[in-house]
């Protein structure tokens, strides 16, 4: 993972229904705003791979905040934390490990064998600091199965080689009678691993590397020539894509691509605006941050079609996969914090859950042009769902935004219309399997409830029940002294006729389950 400054080229992105009076001297007033939903236009499957997650040698991110060890006094399931194991379970459909920009130095027999035998090393990238590799493939794939999450690996081509990464695919997969599979039976994993998604590099454009598109393709090509189908899941190969929306590297990655090309293309993005400490955003700062939102759906778009104009389905291949493997807010670190917590350490507000909201809506609206996106980072790192201190476990406004976004996985995107967009403005996603249309609405406006009246187009609804994440404070922030000062409360929701109507406070986000007849 790498920072993407705003000079970057290409960098992108960038409760309850009573108003209560606005903190920090802002007044309260009130809109009214129709919208709607045609459930007669499809726009695709929101696959469970678009709710995807992100963990990396990074800060606390592993070490101490996932792991804390098998002989922490910390409750742990075999040295991972159970507080979080118990939290995550069920919310992460996929998650990428081991970087972001830490997988470009990584060597995954560091991370094998008996945690006593395992070399030290240094991780370059985030601190220069001692990596123990007490946390390695068999720790990690313990994780997503007590989480019900499928695993994502990203392999080093920045410092490694194609067989170092065709004997770990070898490794995970082959079931048995090799001399890597039975290493594996013997480091206490008998049955293979059956890892489907395969990054080949990360951000090769930069810290992977620091190629150019067309290098990068020569690199890929070459790797991807000795990974094969070791068991009975087929690899999902997942190449380096843009650094935003630079259509440069995608152009000049698939100019020189021949062969067999990749399954997935993986893009990333990060979002600032003029960035502030976390807990110190005016409504300024908000608004330049949530600016950069827009420009992400206008990347999905052009990206998806530039890929299938530059590298087209074929008889052999269907479409290559876009993927937005990175993405969320990158506020500017509390020194302080960072001190005490690791580095990219970031308090998780108000105004942060309106920013992941807003980047779920554009994913669920673009669900047919997408199939995995992972926010970064799932635990103490940047837009991160936990926060922990010692034995502390925090959820976030990020966790709760994920927890009742759920209801849209499986489910069929659905055309909306909510009038001008803008960085302040009204935002919606919808989506239905048979008679369920879950409908997810984002205030970011912070003086202002929004009184939302939402027509339905080929469908009546019967029924609707609602839940909202809200504060008037944007900075406000589930902490470890007050670890439930935003969390979701029921919404009032009225369905009459061919309507859905709801009160959007300030500064929030709302989930309606309605019910069709």
């Amino acid at each position: 993972m790498l920072q993407l400054m705003t000079s970057r080229r290409g960098f992108l992105l960038g409760t309850g229904a009573a108003i209560l009076t606005a903190r920090r001297g802002i007044s309260s007033a009130s809109a009214d705003q129709r919208v709607s939903i045609d459930l007669t236009k499809e726009t695709g499957t929101i696959r469970p791979e678009l709710h995807g997650h992100f963990a990396e040698h990074l800060g606390s991110c592993v070490y101490g905040g996932l792991w804390v060890g098998k002989n922490s006094k910390i409750p742990n399931i075999n040295g991972l934390r159970k507080q979080a194991v118990d939290y995550l379970k069920g919310l992460v459909p996929v998650l990428r490990w081991p970087g972001g920009c830490f997988a470009d130095d990584y060597h995954w027999r560091d991370g094998i064998g008996p945690a006593a035998r395992r070399p030290k090393g240094v991780n370059i990238t985030w601190g220069m600091y001692t990596e123990d590799n007490s946390f390695g493939t068999h720790e990690f794939m313990e994780l997503c199965r007590l989480i019900d999450a499928a695993p994502y690996l990203a392999g080093n081509v920045g410092s490694g080689t194609p067989e170092e990464l065709r004997n770990w695919m070898e490794y995970c997969n082959y079931p048995k009678g090799s001399s890597l599979s039975d290493e594996r039976a013997a480091n206490g994993s008998p049955e293979p691993f059956n890892v489907k998604y395969w990054g080949v590099g990360n951000e090769n454009w930069g810290c992977g590397g620091n190629m150019s598109g067309d290098e990068y393709a020569t690199q890929y090509r070459r790797f991807a020539n000795y990974l094969r189908p070791f068991g009975s899941t087929p690899p999902f190969l997942i190449a380096c894509g843009p650094n935003g929306n630079d259509k440069t590297w995608t152009q000049k990655f698939w100019g020189n691509m021949r062969g067999g090309r990749p399954a997935g293309f993986a893009m990333h993005f990060y979002s600032n605006g003029r960035r502030n400490a976390a807990t110190h955003f005016t409504v300024e700062n908000m608004r330049e941050q949530l600016a950069t939102f827009p420009n992400i759906e206008a990347a999905i778009i052009e990206q998806r079609a530039l890929i299938d104009t530059l590298a087209p389905p074929s008889a052999r291949q269907g479409p290559v996969g876009l993927l937005l493997d990175e993405w969320g807010v990158w506020d500017q670190m509390d020194p302080a914090e960072e001190k005490k917590y690791g580095r990219l350490f970031q308090q998780i507000t108000m105004r942060s859950a309106v920013a992941a909201a807003l980047g779920l809506n554009v994913i669920h609206r673009q669900a047919g042009k997408l199939v995995m996106t992972n926010i970064a980072q799932m635990v103490n790192v940047l837009h991160a769902l936990l926060l922990t201190e010692e034995d502390k476990c925090v959820r976030t406004t990020t966790y709760y935004v994920y927890e009742f976004t759920k209801p849209h996985l499986g489910q069929t995107s659905l055309q909306t219309e909510t009038g001008e967009p803008g960085a302040m403005e009204l935002s919606m996603s919808a989506s239905r399997r048979e008679k369920d249309l879950t409908i997810t609405l984002v205030n970011p406006k912070p003086d202002t409830t929004i009184n939302v009246n939402c027509s339905l187009s080929g469908a009546t609804p019967a029924g609707a029940t609602g839940r909202v994440l809200q504060d008037n404070d944007l900075n406000a922030a589930n902490t470890f002294t007050d670890p439930n000062r935003v969390v979701p409360k029921p919404l009032k929701v009225t369905a009459q006729g061919g309507t859905v109507t709801v009160e959007l406070p300030p500064l929030s986000v709302a989930t309606l389950l309605v019910k069709l007849s």
